[in-house]
This record gives C-alpha cells, sequence and structure tokens, in this order.
C-alpha cells in the first residue's frame, strides 16, 4: 500500500474538557481548502496540555476512516459517537490503517513531507469524549489507535489531497506490530532492543523501552488511561 486518501482536514481550539476542566482541542471541526502544516502542526490548530500533546514528534494526529464503522459494530449502544473526527485527529485517513503504516515512513501529504513519528498512546481523555469508563484501554488492547506525524517539510494540505508512500526504512515495523508490543508482548527484550535502535524514535519512547529493559518490569498505564477522580 503505497497511497491513501486524506478524507477530511481537521483543526480545533483547546477549551474546558473533563472532570476538573482541564483544556483540551480534542473537539476539532473540519477544515476547506488547502491549510498550512508547519513543524508544530497545522495552523489554527491547539493542543491543551502541551507536555502530552503537540510539538514537532506529534505534529499531526492520522486516524482511519475504516475503524469508525468497526468500532460502532462493537459498541451499538454509543454508535452515534463514532464519527469522522471523533478521535480528535487533524487527518481522516481513508485507505490505509495500523498495518498498513511503518514507523519511520516518509509520506508525501499535498505540499509536505511527513514522517510516521509514532503511534497514538491512548489517554483517559477518550473515556469522557465516547462516555465509556475503558475506552482509552479498549483503544490500546485493540491497536486501533492512529498514528502521529512529524512534518519535514512545511506545506499545504487539504482534504482529497493523496498521500504517496516516499521512502519506507524500516518495514519491519509496521504499527501494529508496535502496538502489540507496546501492550501484548511487553517484555519481548528482543523486540524492545531492535525497537529502541530505531532512528528517529522519539525520546519519550526511548526512554520507556530503556526503562523496560533496565527493569523488567512494564510501567503503570493508569495515569494515562483512567479517568481522574
Amino acid at each position: 500500500m503505497t497511497r491513501f486518501r486524506i478524507a477530511e482536514l481537521r483543526t480545533g481550539r483547546a477549551r474546558p474538557f473533563g472532570p476538573n476542566g482541564e483544556p483540551s482541542a480534542i473537539d476539532k471541526a473540519p477544515r476547506a481548502g488547502p491549510v498550512p502544516a508547519g513543524h508544530e502542526g497545522l495552523d489554527g490548530d491547539e493542543q491543551g496540555d502541551r507536555r502530552r500533546h503537540g510539538g514537532p514528534d506529534k505534529a499531526l494526529h492520522a486516524y482511519p476512516l475504516a475503524h469508525y464503522a468497526t468500532w460502532a459494530a462493537d459498541l451499538p449502544e454509543t454508535a452515534a459517537r463514532f464519527h469522522p473526527g471523533a478521535f480528535g485527529e487533524n487527518l481522516v485517513i481513508e485507505g490505509a490503517v495500523e498495518s498498513d503504516i511503518c514507523l519511520g515512513d516518509l509520506w508525501r501529504i499535498g505540499g509536505t513531507l511527513c514522517e510516521v513519528s509514532q503511534s497514538r498512546q491512548p489517554c483517559w481523555k477518550l473515556n469522557l469524549r465516547f462516555g465509556l469508563p475503558d475506552m482509552a484501554y479498549r483503544v490500546q488492547q485493540t491497536g486501533r489507535s492512529g498514528w502521529y506525524f512529524r512534518v519535514l517539510e512545511p506545506g499545504l494540505i487539504a482534504a482529497c489531497d493523496t498521500a504517496v508512500l516516499q521512502d519506507r526504512p524500516h518495514s519491519g515495523w509496521p504499527l501494529d506490530r508496535v502496538a502489540r508490543l507496546l501492550y501484548h508482548d511487553a517484555l519481548d527484550t528482543a523486540a524492545l532492543a531492535e525497537l529502541v535502535s530505531l532512528p528517529g524514535l522519539p525520546e519519550s519512547w526511548q526512554r520507556l523501552v530503556a526503562a523496560r529493559l533496565a527493569t523488567g518490569q512494564i510501567e503503570d498505564w493508569s495515569p494515562r488511561i483512567k479517568t481522574p477522580e
């Protein structure tokens, strides 16, 4: 798979969200026409928590359109909530899912050159977004998380643009394999050692993998996936 389509382009402003009114820009609206994309993301897009969201390693969040029908079938009681943009993505992707995308992929999207930097690690805000106390855990376990791009060459992106694969330096690391290692085969030391050696792996992921290798233990996921009291 060497092409996919941008079905929608979305941006949002940070607003109070959650039990303590923490700011979040998860509610993003469609954008018409070309939008500038730079190293920090799309023009007009915000992040509520810059410690955990945004920045060059998380400039653009992509989510596959195909997953929405799957979620609606899995969770029919909340099916109406599963629509494009519901996961707070900037790019609604048509024609690709995680198994089609590898860490380090270079994609030409409109006038930009983008690099796949990491999978999304879901957080508790998804629990509130979908009205399900374990939604972040479900996303984590299924691997239907979407992914992030770095913007290596800024330019314009528009809905209906076709993304074209330019290079795939790590063909052995599709994002579904990454999810299995992070959350299922979490102490596979050989795979962890291979992952941490990949050029361009974000520093936060390097620290995570190094800690697992050093301690033989899995980090505590609960602060990330459990909704604060």
